[in-house]
């Protein structure tokens, strides 16, 4: 058995949690202001949770299924930026299972009523346990994607998104092509605006 980095998938991990925390935290604490004049600034903080369908690229064309949650700051109606986890553990080929910590900036290309399609593109690291225990790894990735937002209401709206990964250095195990793997797939959720 392989083991490419479980130590620095730890650290990774803490880390990610960090910067979500900052994300969160830090706003209220940079715009020492009135409630109403910080959603009229056009600043918000939205969060959220998304169920996630996916096609592993590494093994049989089995799709990996899971949960996950992001949070969205967005500076103005055009500009965010997102931090998302993923973590695909359900119907993974003989134990497989991916995971994912991304950040990154996320641009709404139009306001049209309740509906706010966007493009983005994150940034971060994506791990794998990959099938018949054969090893597991961490690995950079980026992630360009697109979906739309559907306000419901004022602080709560619905998500659908498509999200095609690039994890240039993987798999690294002896023996298997090291091309690099594309996972993609789709996402589904709902989030709240906190403020």
């Amino acid at each position: 058995m392989i083991q490419l980095a479980g130590c620095f998938s730890w650290r990774v991990s803490t880390l990610f949690a960090g910067l979500v925390l900052a994300l969160l935290l830090g706003p209220g604490f940079m715009f020492a202001q009135a409630h109403p004049a910080v959603l009229g600034g056009g600043k918000s903080l939205w969060a959220g949770g998304e169920y996630s369908n996916y096609q592993a690229d590494f093994g049989p064309p089995d799709r990996l299924t899971g949960l996950g949650a992001f949070v969205d700051f967005n500076w103005n109606s055009r500009f965010a930026a997102e931090a998302e986890l993923r973590f695909l553990h359900f119907n993974g080929y003989q134990g497989e299972h991916q995971s994912n910590y991304f950040v990154g900036p996320k641009y709404t290309i139009i306001r049209y009523g309740k509906f706010r399609p966007y493009a983005k593109v994150l940034f971060g690291i994506g791990d794998i346990k990959f099938p018949y225990k054969i090893g597991s790894g961490s690995y950079f990735a980026f992630a360009p994607g697109g979906g739309l937002d559907y306000r419901l209401t004022h602080r709560i709206a619905l998500r659908a998104e498509y999200e095609y990964q690039f994890w240039p250095s993987a798999p690294g195990i002896a023996g298997e092509p090291n091309h690099g793997i594309k996972p993609n797939g789709f996402n589904a959720g709902i989030s709240y605006r906190i403020f």
